[in-house]
């Protein structure tokens, strides 16, 4: 294979998502560099403007517009006594796609865990502001069943037991 910096760069950057590898990362390559101006170009593009106005909610952890407001928090179309709290955007899409849940999301940005991620860094907090500001009478945690995500649960538990409302976790 010939050694060109900027096909192995991009090589290294696609093997990084998830469920690819570096097989399978040379053929999206190729597939890319046959395919430029169908591709490329439009991908660059959209990249560019996805890094630039794409943005996590402070609030609530959803993905916003820079331009707009955060659908999530202002959806005043319908009022909901709920929040479903999940640790990323994956599992709300989940969820969402499941269609058995009608309520608010509140997307934590990851778990607790002793390598890297403190509570500090979760919008733990806000959830604790959001309940207490829309009235909410339900929480649902719906972390993972790993040790981190129970940590995680737990602590948000113990975040939301001065304040009147139901805790309710999905089964396992």
């Amino acid at each position: 294979m010939q050694n060109i910096s900027e096909i192995e760069e991009l090589i290294k950057l696609i093997s990084k998502l998830p469920g690819l590898g570096p097989k399978s990362a040379k053929r999206i390559v190729l597939k890319l560099i046959n395919n430029r101006d169908e591709l490329v170009k439009p991908m660059a593009n959209t990249l560019a403007q996805v890094y630039k106005n794409v943005v996590r909610c402070n609030s609530c952890g959803a993905l916003k517009s820079n331009s707009n407001g955060c659908l999530n928090c202002e959806n005043t179309k319908e009022k909901y006594n709920k929040i479903c709290v999940v640790e990323d955007i994956a599992d709300q899409w989940s969820i969402e796609n499941s269609n058995i849940f009608q309520g608010y999301f509140h997307i934590l940005g990851g778990t607790i865990s002793s390598v890297g991620q403190r509570k500090e860094d979760l919008l733990i907090n806000s959830l604790v502001e959001r309940v207490n500001r829309d009235k909410i009478e339900e929480v649902i945690l719906a972390t993972s069943a790993t040790v981190e995500g129970q940590t995680t649960a737990y602590y948000i538990q113990d975040s939301l037991k001065n304040l009147n409302v139901k805790i309710t976790k999905l089964a396992q």
